[in-house]
């Protein structure tokens, strides 16, 4: 029986996706519910799984765009039980017979480089494994040279001058290639909502500074035992989303959208978390961030961003989100300009940190520094508003014990007042 295998839809305004990669050959046996392609939508890759075993054929090349509904590959559920070819065992004594093959070759032919006449040239690993792989010598790479030139021979000139040392020199024949690959759809959709943002927003970013000493600190005092309880390390991000869902409740403007008219303001904060993958940049959200604890969100963390990286993250997942983080840091940022998430009104920006000197009760101090920016929509929120997010967020990762009294002092926590 021939079974068609459709492209399911990935949500309700997307009509076409773009076939990825397959994962099987044509004509090749899978199984049921095994994943045989990866499907690439403007917003995620998903999966496309064989509803029954048999033997596929592949209708549209990897690279193709195809409409939702439409038929990828067919499969022959008569060929489920088919045992395997009997001429698979001389394709197996091949394979063996090609691995076997180069250990012979690597036996004689080294000896032809060694018993040369010419043994004390040098030679790079590569231009030897060459050599070996073609059963050629020394004597047959200097004979097969067509003429000595003049930049060979200034070459050995400096060698003997530098003492026999190697000369590095440059490339006389330096590459010009150039490559051209396919925009994926999501890597199209992402340019897309970059060039929108420039245009179609007041975007604007306030800078600031934070001291990472005490929470510096706390990982260090704490991490054995955190990683022994919660299985999981403790990183910064943590920290970040939890104090980012504070703020966002002092000054609930950050937390809003336009609506056409309107501008919305959520009571709850569905933090997404920006995370660099193969495909391009995608930004799975963490829904009511504010009531999750440090080793829940580090857990939730792991999970989305492995799942991310992986391609396997749901539409749902990156959906929705009221503010983001992204982390610049980790690839090296000291500081930069994030860009808006749409429809969102306002994003973090994290960077490395750096020992650098500030100044303390009069005195200069070498503290480890971290550059943070809150880009923002100004047509939703004012410039006093983003600030006092910001420091805000600056307050609280300085003095992370106040994340556990939602901000406020312990000291006037404890005193009621």
């Amino acid at each position: 029986m021939i079974v068609e295998i459709k492209i399911p839809s990935p949500g309700e305004s997307i009509s076409e996706v773009e076939i990825a990669n397959w994962i099987v050959e044509n004509g090749s046996i899978v199984e049921k519910d095994q994943e045989i392609a990866e499907i690439e939508s403007d917003k995620a890759t998903l999966p496309l799984i064989a509803s029954e075993s048999g033997k596929i054929k592949i209708l549209f090349e990897a690279g193709n765009t195809v409409k939702v509904g439409e038929i990828a590959c067919t499969i022959d559920s008569d060929f489920a039980e088919e045992p395997k070819p009997e001429n698979q065992e001389p394709k197996a004594a091949e394979a063996v017979a090609k691995v076997e093959t180069p250990k012979v070759v690597s036996e004689t032919k080294p000896s032809a480089i060694v018993n040369s006449s010419n043994e004390n040239v040098k030679m790079s690993p590569l231009a030897k494994k060459m050599m070996e792989a073609n059963g050629l010598s020394v004597d047959d790479i200097i004979n097969g040279l067509k003429k000595i030139t003049r930049s060979e021979v200034e070459t050995v000139i400096q060698y003997k001058e530098d003492g026999g040392n190697e000369i590095e020199r440059f490339d006389e024949n330096p590459s010009r290639n150039i490559e051209r690959k396919k925009m994926s759809s999501l890597r199209k959709k992402l340019s897309q909502r970059l060039v929108a943002v420039k245009n179609e927003t007041a975007m604007l970013t306030t800078f600031n500074e934070a001291d990472m000493s005490a929470v510096i600190e706390m990982r260090k005092k704490y991490q054995k035992v955190f990683v022994e309880k919660h299985g999981v390390k403790l990183g910064f991000m943590s920290f970040f989303i939890k104090a980012v869902t504070i703020a966002l409740k002092e000054f609930p403007a950050v937390n809003s959208i336009i609506d056409e008219e309107e501008i919305v303001s959520f009571g709850y904060a569905d933090v997404a978390i920006a995370v660099q993958t193969p495909k391009g940049l995608m930004v799975p959200v963490i829904r009511n961030a504010e009531s999750m604890s440090l080793a829940g969100l580090e857990k939730y963390l792991i999970e989305l961003a492995g799942r991310a990286r992986e391609g396997r993250i749901t539409l749902d997942e990156l959906s929705g989100g009221t503010f983001t983080i992204t982390n610049g840091g980790v690839f090296g940022s000291l500081l930069s300009t994030p860009i808006l998430n749409p429809p969102q009104s306002g994003i973090l920006g994290m960077h490395n940190i750096v020992e650098r000197p500030i100044a303390i009760d009069g005195m200069a101090v070498v503290r480890p520094m971290m550059y943070l920016a809150v880009s923002y929509d100004h047509r939703v929120i004012d410039g006093k508003d983003s600030v006092g997010f910001l420091l805000k967020v600056k307050e609280l990762i300085e003095s992370p014990q106040k994340l556990l009294f939602k901000g406020g002092n312990p000291e006037k926590v404890l005193l009621d007042l």
